[in-house]
């Protein structure tokens, strides 16, 4: 049995993204934080907060008040989640495939490229 992904939509990701920057918070301070790049409503952040409690993205301490909030899974855990979903779905299963087309659309820099190819490495000698 498939196991069951619990894919966050973008704006649950955002808020994800702001949970991991800043560690466990309130709905308020998330808000804030969100409403300094565009406006958005402090209701629909709750609302946000509340439904990703409900699908398990987010744990909400309701021992204290204000409630504070803290993501589930930490980011990496989150990320690979994602991208093996993306590569289950959209590449039928290739990483090299997904790789190869990540490449194509962003280019690396020589940076990120070193980091590839050392990764490559020590995938090559088994190691983790």
């Amino acid at each position: 049995m498939k196991q069951n992904i619990r894919r966050p939509t973008d704006a649950e990701l955002t808020i994800l993204h702001v949970l991991w920057d800043k560690g466990p918070t309130t709905v308020r301070e998330v808000y804030k934080i969100l409403n300094s790049g565009k406006e958005v409503g402090y209701t629909t952040v709750l609302k946000l907060m509340q439904i990703m409690t409900e699908k398990g993205l987010v744990e909400r301490d309701e021992n204290c008040r204000p409630q504070i909030y803290r993501p589930c899974l930490p980011r990496e855990q989150t990320e690979r989640q994602l991208i093996k979903d993306l590569v289950d779905r959209a590449f039928g299963g290739s990483a090299k495939r997904l790789v190869m087309q990540a490449l194509e659309v962003k280019k690396a820099s020589p940076n990120e490229l070193a980091q590839i190819e050392k990764l490559l490495n020590k995938l090559e000698r088994g190691e983790k």
